[in-house]
């Protein structure tokens, strides 16, 4: 049976959102301005576009380091458990924190949160940019995961909470099309800029091209950001947040660390916490939700269809995608011989085509629901398919008309699942929750891009010495190729809107 997204955010007493008996009941979604009566917030053109910048910056700093990691270590006489620390202390603090950081936002106010992990991400840039050593590139990495989970958090709880109807469902085309071309677009511009050596700073300017966006993204923002935030604020669930920590670090960290380090006895002890770590937080949040109190992560939540059958979809999709980029700056750089702007070049057609699909997906769901998910599956699957048959027959040198069509055909999948998919995961979250709702979102996301790359680019990088390189990237892909036959069937379950 088909349903209609909803125009309005309703609440859980279904009202629409800022329409309640009386005014304070506004300003569950607009904050002061609604508790006067007025309007809620408007977000405009200027202020999307800052948000989205705000969006963008986090996701490309988890892929550029992926070309630069070799500059890095022959800069800093870093060694593969450091450089894995590099990528991995990034992803963990990043994760661990995101829910954390929407919580804050609908207490304190989504634009002051915003801006505050926006100039904090531009301070640990700079860290990362003038490390003089490995250990301090890996500290200021770490805090600029932090600086992230603070920003992100609070893009959707502003689009979730100043738009509506078309409005609402452009801007989230729009945010999907920006995540996925942050995450190509990353290693992308990692490669130019290694290349370019831009000033003699090398790997260097891979952080510090940040610091000028974040200046610019930090004017336009105190103009043109609107204020909201949550009228039932709650405090910090301190054993959730606690228990939530333990688990994505139990979870990530050895996962990260284990192939580089040997698999010490450390990482399987962290592994054999992970899920206790995760009984113990969802029976937490459970005995809180019951109570009346707020938890981190409401269970209730999670029974929002839309949220809990996307979220099933979601975390296989991103672990495929975040290996699959991995792979590729790999094998294009050390299997196929290819400089980095040349290997950059190798991923426009993926770029071009998610960027075509997203802005296409609105109209596309206007006509065809949630199935467009399922045929984004198919044609990324063809992708995948004919680029492994593609590296197969020209290996070591296919050459970049070879690999533009599975690499675009990948891309255009793609770009036909996720903004569909983040749209949906979100339509049925109360306004007053969108925090706390995107938190969850991106926590996922986030958790499983570093997962892909922990548990697909081990296996890859483990078969590259026995098998050789052609073996193990073909070996990887076709287990991708599994992944996405899991999210292609999972989609069918999707609510079909339109």
């Amino acid at each position: 049976m088909n349903r209609t997204l909803p125009t309005t955010v309703r609440t859980p007493t279904g009202r629409p959102a800022g329409t309640t008996d009386g005014a304070a009941g506004a300003a569950g979604t607009t904050g002061a301005a609604g508790a006067a009566g007025h309007r809620p917030p408007h977000l405009t053109g200027l202020g999307l576009f800052t948000v989205l910048v705000g969006a963008a910056l986090p996701l490309i700093d988890f892929f550029v380091v992926n070309v630069a990691l070799p500059a890095v270590e022959r800069d800093l006489d870093a060694g593969p458990a450091l450089l894995e620390l590099v990528v991995g202390g990034y992803g963990v603090a990043y994760a661990v924190l995101l829910v954390l950081g929407g919580r804050v936002g609908d207490t304190l106010g989504r634009r002051r949160l915003f801006l505050a992990g926006m100039a904090a991400f531009g301070v640990t840039s700079l860290a990362c940019g003038l490390a003089p050593d490995a250990w301090t590139l890996v500290a200021a990495r770490v805090a600029q995961g932090a600086a992230s989970a603070l920003m992100l958090p609070q893009v959707l709880a502003t689009i979730q909470a100043t738009t509506e109807g078309p409005r609402r469902a452009r801007a989230m085309s729009l945010y999907g099309a920006t995540a996925g071309l942050s995450m190509v677009a990353g290693q992308i511009l990692g490669g130019v800029l290694v290349a370019a050596d831009v000033a003699g700073t090398g790997w260097r300017a891979v952080f510090l091209v940040n610091v000028p966006v974040v200046v610019l993204g930090l004017l336009l923002g105190v103009r043109s950001v609107p204020d909201t935030r949550s009228g039932r604020p709650a405090g910090v669930d301190v054993p959730g947040t606690l228990l939530l920590a333990l688990s994505l670090v139990s979870l990530l960290l050895p996962l990260t660390e284990g192939r580089a380090a040997g698999w010490p006895l450390w990482t399987w002890f962290s592994l054999a916490v992970f899920p206790l770590a995760t009984a113990a937080f969802y029976l937490t949040e459970r005995r809180a939700d019951r109570h009346g109190q707020v938890p981190l992560v409401p269970p209730s939540l999670l029974r929002l269809e839309s949220l809990r059958r996307g979220l099933a979809l979601l975390l296989p999709f991103s672990v495929g995608f975040s290996g699959f980029m991995f792979v590729l700056a790999v094998t294009f750089q050390q299997g196929l011989h290819m400089g980095p702007v040349t290997a950059g070049l190798a991923l426009v057609p993926m770029a071009l085509a998610f960027f075509t699909a997203s802005l296409a997906g609105p109209r596309l769901v206007a006509r065809f629901g949630s199935r467009v998910v399922t045929a984004g599956g198919v044609l990324q699957a063809a992708g995948i398919g004919l680029l492994l048959v593609t590296l197969r027959q020209h290996w070591p040198d296919p050459g970049l008309t070879a690999l533009a069509p599975g690499v675009g055909l990948a891309g255009l999948g793609q770009g036909l699942q996720l903004p569909v998919l983040m749209r949906l995961m979100l339509s049925d979250v109360p306004a007053d929750r969108a925090g706390v709702g995107s938190g969850v979102m991106i926590t996922a996301q986030q958790s499983a891009l570093a997962l892909g790359v922990a548990t697909l680019g081990s296996l890859f990088l483990a078969l590259v010495p026995t098998a050789g390189m052609r073996a193990a990237v073909s070996t990887t892909l076709a287990v991708q190729l599994g992944l996405i036959v899991l999210t292609t069937l999972l989609s069918l379950r999707l609510p079909r809107m339109r």
